[in-house]
């Protein structure tokens, strides 16, 4: 009954908001590029007196705004932006680094999904193609300065975004990790992102032990874009088509919004595993046969479908009520390991797959989440009052399978069972800017409280799927894995920002955390920034943070038979789990420490640089495999009551480590303007993450599980680039550099030896023309070398039956070299 009562609290509330008041997002004007000069801009705010009514013109459609945007905002070298609430945008220049990366960067990298688009433009950020196996390669995830996807907070408008329901179960970058998909919003809807590269969780919300990502959505008034593409790798597969458009329109004449925002994605797969070793068949056909047969080491096939909406409408002076949604549906093939038609594979059914068969593992995935609140302006505070309602279900099926427990069964499709998260979040933010005589510049007074009840379920797959040893090559949900989790978090933040001179600036935040099934949680921030002149800053800051474990790191179950052995990932706190050793799970918590300055030594250069240190206590991660021993009655018989009996090995979620991170990164960009060759922008970055495990539980990790942690992501990536734009033509080529990495095959045996992945230089490249005013073209590459990682030697890879060709978490993919063309038409 609780749990329907919520459901129904967070529909009524949404309706209510709807139908009472249109919608919208936020009064404050975006950062309009990366491109824009760090020179001061003023927006003046005008006195809120009872003048009398006059006529609506534009320009005092934008002093309204401008009243409620929350006062005068400056954004230079030295200066503070977006402290007020109605602003979603994080302050640009200030005590902490932000970078921005506009929508049209976005575009310009040739990649459709967002994340893909954002780790292209941000060398602070890296994302793996395939960042783990099975179910673990159906999202893409981060990594924010070498850190786990998990420990980077992703805001949409300023604020929180909905975790996703598929718990990272399988070994790669992503291990263990549930993160948020920023993939689900249409990459047309994107006015630019805000990378935080700061531990800042009291500034910014728990989870930002690496940083935090802003999505900013657009929140035009009028015109609209269509873009269409079509790419497809060298080797002659993984053709895709993508298509996308937004359109934005007035509401009313007194400032309000609608942009509308539709994507849809189609990929077919690539495959690079290599040919299959070892015998396909018993008898003479095995000297013969054809042995590219395996499909795990390549893109999945997957079709993504997306909507958004991002609505505001003032109401009455100084009150405006806000709309944001998106809305996603996703389908997703994923190939798992190839079974011969031997008598030594179990797993197979000699008479549904006389030639062997491929399994794969199906999702179809409904995602949406609305956020309706209200900003207006009372008792001279800027107020933010907001209710928001996330679900995420991914149901799971394993196709061109069977099940060879289950005599005479000719069943080849089988339902997995299904996860489902949800968030529901109220809110209430205010914020002011005071100026009193003796102070230097205004202060800026930051604070809100926030209650989050979140959900984690796991529905049971059909008995077929798991009785015995359960679907070829993935079991589905066993009646023990079903659960239904929740959580209630109560959240408290205060942030003071203030000159103690004219060019010496602090900022303290504050944040208290209640989570009712764990503890209650302090986080502090303090840091202070010094303005030598306009072209000249350095800072610096200290941070607390903490990130509780995800619902999903509670109480998933995942099932992973591999050649000749099978992992099942219990669930923390279930009785095995209990039975080797897990104790209750806490969060991580974290201190981290940075200096940095910010310059522009002359008009159009600009350059940003950072040190950091960040430490994490109670690291989470997969513990090491444990063989079932046929000699442990009592595990085996807890095995038993849980319908596991095929388990070989099990491992579970555990904090773990407590690890440090040292690192750095440099970013320079410079604007050439000239009379007849046109405009050139060129810009380098730099970062540099070096993880290392302080201290670990040495009876439940091993060289595997620390290699994860330590070298699945590049230590370090570099990369320069040329923007060139003259007339009609415009051309960009870039030059990207990742780190070495170790690749690790398998747990144990053979496959367990550390393999390292060498450097890569990756070149991309694109030519654009506008054929008219609003129509363009354009053609490009990325990976125009057709670079591929270095190849994993034969004594590894053929333990994984001769597929681990190449690393397949490697940082820049193993598909090799991709062509695109498109086009875009502006209305």
């Amino acid at each position: 009954m609780a749990k329907i009562s919520k459901l129904e609290l967070s529909l009524v509330a949404s309706v209510a908001f709807g139908a009472l008041l249109p919608a919208g997002s936020g009064f404050a004007e975006s950062v309009t590029s990366q491109k824009a000069k760090a020179q001061k801009v003023i927006v003046k705010k005008t006195k809120n007196t009872k003048a009398a009514p006059v006529k609506t013109s534009p320009t005092h459609v934008r002093s309204k705004l401008s009243a409620l945007r929350g006062g005068e905002e400056s954004i230079d070298v030295g200066g503070h932006s977006g402290s007020s609430v109605f602003s979603p945008t994080t302050p640009k220049h200030s005590t902490t680094q932000v970078t921005v990366v506009t929508g049209a960067e976005l575009l310009k990298t040739g990649q459709t999904n967002v994340l893909s688009a954002l780790a292209q433009a941000n060398p602070a950020i890296t994302t793996a193609a395939l960042p783990g196996g099975g179910a673990s390669s159906f999202v893409q995830t981060m990594q924010l300065r070498g850190q786990s996807p998990d420990d980077t907070l992703i805001l949409v408008n300023g604020h929180r975004r909905h975790i996703g329901a598929n718990f990272n179960s399988n070994s790669g970058t992503n291990w263990g990790s549930e993160p948020a998909d920023i993939s689900l919003i249409p990459v047309t809807a994107i006015d630019h992102i805000e990378v935080v590269t700061e531990g800042a969780s009291a500034l910014y919300g728990q989870d930002a032990i690496a940083g935090a990502v802003n999505i900013v959505l657009k929140h035009d008034t009028h015109g609209g874009t269509i873009n269409f593409k079509n790419s497809g790798y060298y080797a002659g597969d993984g053709q895709a088509l993508d298509g996308s458009a937004n359109y934005g329109m007035a509401l009313g004449r007194n400032g309000g919004y609608l942009d509308l925002a539709a994507q849809v994605s189609h990929q077919l797969p690539t495959t690079r595993g290599g040919d299959f070793y070892g015998t396909l068949f018993d008898n003479s056909r095995n000297e013969t046969a054809n042995r590219n047969v395996q499909r795990g080491l390549g893109i999945p096939k997957s079709t993504l479908e997306t909507i958004s909406e991002n609505m505001s409408v003032p109401m009455a002076r100084d009150f405006n009520f806000y709309s944001t949604s998106t809305f996603s549906h996703r389908r997703a093939n994923v190939p798992e390991t190839y079974r011969a038609n031997t008598s030594s594979d179990e797993w197979i059914n000699p008479e549904l797959y006389p030639d062997g068969n491929q399994p794969y593992i199906a999702m179809d995935q409904l995602d949406f989440e609305t956020d309706n609140g209200i900003k207006a302006r009372k008792f001279g505070f800027a107020w933010d009052a907001y209710i928001t309602y996330a679900r995420d279900k991914q149901d799971y099926r394993t196709t061109n399978s069977e099940n060879v427990s289950i005599p005479g069964s000719t069943q080849t499709s089988f339902y997995d069972g299904a996860s489902i998260a949800t968030q529901l979040t109220a809110g209430l933010r205010g914020s002011r800017t005071f100026r009193p005589d003796w102070a230097p510049r205004p202060i800026n007074l930051r604070f809100g409280g926030e209650y989050r009840h979140d959900t984690f379920q796991m529905l049971e797959g059909e008995t077929a799927s798991w009785s015995g040893i359960g679907a070829t090559d993935h079991p589905g949900n066993v009646p023990m894995a079903a659960t239904y989790q929740n959580r209630d978090v109560y959240e408290g933040n205060v942030n003071l920002d203030f000159y103690v001179t004219k060019k010496w600036e602090w900022t303290l935040g504050g944040r208290v955390g209640s989570y009712n099934n764990i503890a209650t949680v302090e986080t502090g921030s303090v840091g202070t920034r010094y303005n030598f002149n306009k072209r000249w800053a350095i800072r610096a800051n200290v941070n607390t943070g903490y990130r509780p474990p995800t619902l999903g790191a509670l109480s998933y179950f995942y099932s992973a038979p591999y050649p000749g052995y099978t992992v099942d990932q219990i669930p923390a706190s279930s009785a095995i789990a209990k039975y080797l050793g897990a104790g209750s799970m806490k969060g991580e918590y974290s201190r981290s420490y940075s200096i940095g300055f910010d310059a522009t030594p002359v008009d159009d250069f600009h350059v940003t640089g950072n040190l950091y240190y960040i430490a994490i206590n109670g690291r989470m991660g997969s513990t090491k495999t444990y063989s079932v021993s046929q000699n442990d009655s009592e595990l085996l018989e807890l095995l038993k009551n849980a319908n596991l009996e095929s388990a070989t090995s099990l491992s579970y979620y555990a904090n773990l480590y407590n690890t440090q991170t040292f690192g750095g990164d440099f970013s320079a960009d410079y604007t050439l303007h000239t009379a007849k060759l046109g405009q050139f922008r060129f810009a380098m970055g730099i970062n540099f993450s070096d993880n290392e495990i302080r201290s670990a539980k040495s009876d439940l990790v091993n060289e595997y599980t620390k290699m994860m942690v330590l070298h699945s992501a590049p230590k370090n990536r570099e990369q320069i680039s040329v923007n060139w734009t003259r007339g009609k033509w415009s051309a960009s080529v870039q030059e990207l550099r990742y780190g070495s990495i170790v690749y690790m095959a398998a747990p144990t045996g053979a496959g367990s030896v550390p393999f390292q992945q060498n450097p890569g230089f990756i070149t991309n490249l694109e030519v654009d023309y506008k054929i008219l005013p609003r129509w363009t073209v354009g053609v490009g590459a990325n990976n125009v070398g057709n670079k591929h990682p270095t190849r994993v030697p034969s004594s590894i890879a053929n333990t994984q039956q001769g597929l681990a060709k190449y690393a397949s978490y490697s940082p820049y993919g193993f598909s090799g070299g991709m062509y695109y063309v498109k086009t875009s038409l502006d209305f």
